[in-house]
């Protein structure tokens, strides 16, 4: 598969699957607890293997690889955490997602870092801002579940933290898009 039809697709995944994450953490939402399960855990795995397509597209090593990398490993500790829970105890199962909350938050950070050093401009906005609003809306979802932890459990912040980060994939998907668009322009593959 071409390198920016991966990353694009990547992107896409990340759409569809911050999506689907946070309507299964809204609890306003008619689910039960079984369906809002299964909406967080496939879109964490869609979100996981989004960010590793993405970082495959990557034509070398670069800061943008490496924070889809580190996504990529942060969605699949929050899904360890969640398929762990039947056979552990709660506490354990939430540290987890939390620690891999903060890696996504990392990755999100540390990939739009590199959009200051790309060499195409077209949809360097946009993936700034969606990166950004990505490592905000994964930090705000770890610092919920460390208010579940100590039960102060304000669920509310994760929810805002998971649409939050759901538009920011949004944006990046559009910037992503703009950027492959460019490059191909260009003939360049970063």
């Amino acid at each position: 598969m071409e390198s920016s039809l991966k990353e694009i697709l990547g992107s896409l995944l990340s759409v569809i699957g911050t999506i689907q994450a946070a309507i299964g953490s809204t609890p306003q939402l008619p689910l039960n607890q079984e369906q809002s399960y299964q909406f967080r855990l496939i879109g964490n795995a869609l979100q996981a293997v989004g960010s590793g397509l993405s970082a495959d597209g990557q034509g070398s090593v670069s800061l943008e690889k490496i924070g889809d990398q580190i996504q990529a490993i942060g969605n699949s500790t929050v899904l360890t955490g969640m398929i762990i829970f039947s056979m552990s105890d709660h506490d354990t199962e939430e540290r987890l997602i939390i620690a891999g909350l903060w890696m996504q938050a990392l990755g999100s950070f540390v990939g739009l870092t590199d959009e200051f050093f790309d060499s195409t401009e077209d949809g360097r906005g946009e993936n700034i801002i969606g990166g950004l609003l990505q490592g905000i809306g994964n930090s705000l979802q770890a610092i919920s579940g460390i208010e579940t932890l100590r039960n102060d459990s304000q669920r509310q912040t994760g929810v805002v933290g998971s649409w939050i980060q759901a538009v920011g994939t949004v944006v990046s998907l559009i910037g992503q898009i703009k950027e492959e668009r460019e490059e191909i322009r260009q003939n360049i593959n970063e």
